[in-house]
């Protein structure tokens, strides 16, 4: 950071956070690179659909698509304060025989929202990559420790057993239904396409002489040229935002699913069970040396609940709307919509370093099963000793009263649990097998085989069904 910087407020997303490959997405290059290559296409589709457009407009058209001068465009913005036409004279500065047909009966939205669509379809398709990529680290977590018997717990109480590996399973699962929410989005996104002012194409009819025909071809064609297979029926001047809305629910589901996950881990790490990475020279604490603080995940609570709060913005925005548009959507779009893909895409790479690390300690869950392994095994042991000919209600009393009084030793005393050592003193219970009984894989159900059957028939289908879509590299964290 230089001198002239430190003065200037750094969004820390950027700086911090997002990966380079989101941070492209939502450029400034990538933008208006994207609003030229939307003119050539309608420029380019009108020619063929018969508009006196000349093969040398085009050509220069195309070569200048990302040699863009944006010290020109902010001058031309100052002057105009309008950013659409700033960039309309940039291109035509830079190639002139093309500057009469450029936005060539086209509106701001023409180019704006169409990039705004191919914005988010873009980044959806890297949030896909990344979610991907959690749910590959997740599975092969589950696999590995599939047997692992843990204790499960409901409301942070001791409950009954279940495995490291099953557990796993369930924060895999929500990914795979933030997966399924995303692809979704990604099916169903329509290009806005070449609609006109308020979205009757009353421009392109006058260009083409009153042939619809040619009109709604022109709309599908552009559309094409940039990569969709669904155009929008209808709009005004704008698409419909409860587009955005949409959208950004469903990146609100991944940081809803991180930030419990990340609140499971930092429970674990309370507990030494499982932690996080922890780096050589990384320091938990300032003032206590010994402190490995959970920080990474912490960091997707924190970017977690910042998308979550994002997601009203759009909303209150679809419902805002006044008939075929209104222009307070813009600047809470140019903030909203970026910083909830580049958060999102943040928590996932966080995740995947934190996934890719994980440190499951044996000794210390073992310890804890060990602990509350008595209490659990209580039914089996009293199924046991009715089996031997006692009785049932007798027997039930027996264990109650043991049981109480060795809560009693370890809540108020400090001490072991010798519910086990009580109950083979009592002659009712001597023909039971207590350490036949005594094993935690007794009382994992069928939390192994869950995991194999969730593997198999979820986890396997999604790698087959994206098998094609290109492996996202683990991204460095910058902090």
């Amino acid at each position: 950071m230089s001198k002239k910087t430190s003065k200037i407020y750094e969004n820390p997303l950027i700086s911090r956070y997002a990966s380079p490959q989101m941070l492209e997405v939502f450029s400034p290059q990538f933008k208006f690179g994207t609003w030229r290559r939307l003119w050539l296409a309608l420029a380019e589709s009108q020619a063929e659909l018969g508009l006196p457009i000349k093969k040398k407009q085009l050509a220069e058209m195309r070569r200048h698509l990302d040699d863009i001068d944006f010290d020109r465009s902010t001058k031309y913005e100052k002057k105009y304060r309008h950013d659409v036409m700033a960039h309309v004279h940039t291109f035509a500065d830079a190639a002139p025989s093309a500057g009469p047909i450029i936005h060539l009966g086209a509106t701001s939205a023409f180019v704006g929202d169409n990039t705004d669509l191919i914005q988010m379809r873009k980044g959806l398709e890297l949030i896909r990559a990344r979610l991907l990529r959690v749910i590959n680290l997740l599975a092969d977590f589950a696999r590995k420790y599939k047997k692992l018997a843990t204790l499960g717990y409901t409301h942070f109480q001791p409950a009954q057993l279940t495995t490291v590996g099953k557990r796993a399973t369930l924060w895999c699962y929500d990914f795979v239904l933030d997966l399924e929410e995303i692809q979704y989005r990604l099916d169903t996104l329509c290009f806005r396409g070449v609609k006109g002012a308020t979205g009757t194409q009353a421009s392109f009819l006058r260009l083409f002489e009153g042939d619809h025909s040619k009109v709604r071809f022109l709309d599908k064609l552009v559309a094409q040229k940039m990569g969709f297979d669904k155009v929008a029926p209808v709009t005004g001047q704008t698409y419909s935002r409860k587009i955005d809305a949409q959208v950004l629910a469903a990146l609100t589901g991944v940081a809803q699913t991180a930030h419990k996950l990340s609140n499971d881990l930092r429970l674990l790490a309370n507990l030494k069970q499982i932690e996080e990475p922890f780096e050589k020279d990384q320091i938990g604490s300032s003032a206590m040396a010994y402190k490995r603080n959970p920080m990474r995940c912490e960091r997707v609570a924190s970017l977690a609940r910042y998308v979550i709060s994002l997601s009203t913005s759009p909303m209150m925005t679809a419902a805002g709307q006044w008939f075929e548009r209104t222009l307070d959507d813009s600047a809470n779009k140019r903030l909203v919509i970026p910083e909830a893909f580049l958060a999102a895409d943040a928590i996932l790479v966080i995740l995947a370093n934190v996934l890719d690390g994980l440190v499951v300690y044996r000794q210390v869950i073992s310890a804890a099963v060990k602990a509350e392994l008595p209490f659990i095994a209580t039914e089996d042991i009293l199924m046991a000793a009715v089996k031997a000919g006692g009785n049932r209600q007798k027997l039930h009393g027996i264990i109650r009263k043991h049981s109480l009084a060795a809560a009693e030793q370890v809540k108020l005393h400090g001490r072991k649990n010798d519910l086990i050592r009580r109950l083979q003193k009592e002659p009712a219970f001597k023909k039971v097998d207590f350490n036949a009984l005594l094993k935690p894989r007794l009382y994992v159900g069928r939390a192994p085989r869950q995991v194999d059957e969730f593997l198999r028939k979820t986890v396997d289908h999604i790698r087959r069904k994206y098998r094609k879509v290109a492996d996202v590299k683990d991204v460095e964290l910058k902090v």
